[in-house]
């Protein structure tokens, strides 16, 4: 019973409110870089901000609403409405603080568990929930990646012109769509099919020399996988369908923010595309090292979102609005809930074990 609390602590370490610093230093400093190298002071001679560039950046801001909304929807139908909508909210912020200031390979479940348990639930429900998010997220983009493939086609939608530098934007979207195809397939198997036969398959993995140091964490998946099969295979379909429409709404949500920031200062030839661009920079994102992507995102968005541009030198101008509008807001919120979160779930706890051991 004693190594729970060690755990949770040990994971929550990995969370720091100064951990924001990073992420915004890299940020900007590639914003700053972009500026220096790209900055045209007669771009913005064409550029007129007016009421319509206001409006369409309000929709933008709607957008990733809908986008918090739909991951609140989600996360209160896995638990069966037994989170608040506040509390929902309060999972939901941390975790996404969670992602911004770990490496997009890492992102926030390593805590959620722990986020959600705090709320009220039990270990085993709320490692079910972040078990079946995982699930859903990783399936949305599992369907929608050879769906834009087959609509759009390989050539429109990889087509960008560049250097080797850019074409590994799209080596890297091919590699993050192989791990989430290959993790969605375990997920999905372990989770309805043979949770035990997936336990013995991740540990024979883990086994080998490069990866043995991480065999600790892969037994307890494995075991998570064995727990959470029960909760999760007797749920009917509609229950499943519901979660997926919510976690369709957040992530489309999202890709639709940069429709909307472009439409405040131009017209869009091809939405569809650019939804798709997006996409697949998301999936790029998945095994980059730096938290939240930062860096990398500003400088693929230039480099893969660009050609979408008509007017040269205000694409880093775009990024930055862009990063303002999704990913910021979760830094600023994350460092404003997370230490109050921090000392209601832990700090009476603490002076209460800290009195315990005094007398």
């Amino acid at each position: 019973m004693k190594e729970a609390p060690k755990t949770e602590h040990k994971e929550l370490n990995k969370v720091r409110v100064s951990k924001i610093i990073l992420p915004a230093l890299i940020g900007l400093a590639v914003v700053g870089y972009l500026f220096w190298d790209e900055f045209d002071p007669n771009t913005f001679s064409l550029v007129s901000f007016t009421w319509k560039s206001v409006f369409w950046i309000f929709i933008a801001l709607l957008f990733m609403v809908g986008r918090d909304i739909g991951y609140m929807l989600r996360i209160r139908i896995l638990s069966e409405n037994e989170l608040s909508w506040r509390q929902a909210f309060r999972v939901i912020m941390l975790w996404e603080f969670t992602s911004a200031v770990t490496p997009s390979a890492i992102g926030g479940t390593s805590v959620a568990i722990i986020y959600v348990n705090k709320e009220g639930l039990s270990v085993g429900k709320s490692s079910a929930i972040v078990m079946a998010t995982s699930l859903l997220d990783e399936l949305y983009f599992v369907l929608m990646f050879p769906l834009l493939m087959l609509i759009l086609g390989p050539a429109t939608l990889f087509s960008v012109e560049g250097s080797v530098v850019v074409k590994g934007i799209v080596i890297s979207a091919i590699i993050g769509y192989s791990i989430k195809l290959i993790w969605t397939i375990l997920l999905f198997y372990g989770m309805f099919r043979n949770p035990q036969g997936l336990n013995w398959l991740i540990q024979q993995v883990f086994r080998l020399p490069f990866l043995r140091k991480w065999i600790a964490g892969a037994a307890k998946a494995g075991q998570d996988i064995i727990t959470n099969s029960n909760e999760l295979k007797s749920k009917p379909f509609s229950f499943w369908l519901k979660a997926f429409g919510a976690t369709f709404l957040s992530w489309t949500s999202r890709y639709w923010v940069v429709n909307a920031i472009f439409l405040a200062f131009f017209a869009v030839g091809d939405h569809f595309l650019l939804f798709g661009r997006q996409l697949i920079m998301w999936i790029a994102m998945l095994i980059m090292p730096t938290p939240g992507g930062s860096g990398f995102a500003e400088w693929a968005f230039g480099k893969f979102l660009g050609p979408f541009i008509p007017i040269a030198g205000l694409t880093v101008v775009l990024a930055f609005i862009w990063r303002l509008i999704t990913y910021y807001p979760y830094l600023i919120i994350g460092a404003i809930i997370f230490p109050k979160w921090i000392n209601d779930k832990f700090g009476k706890k603490k002076k209460k074990e800290s009195e315990v051991s005094v007398t």
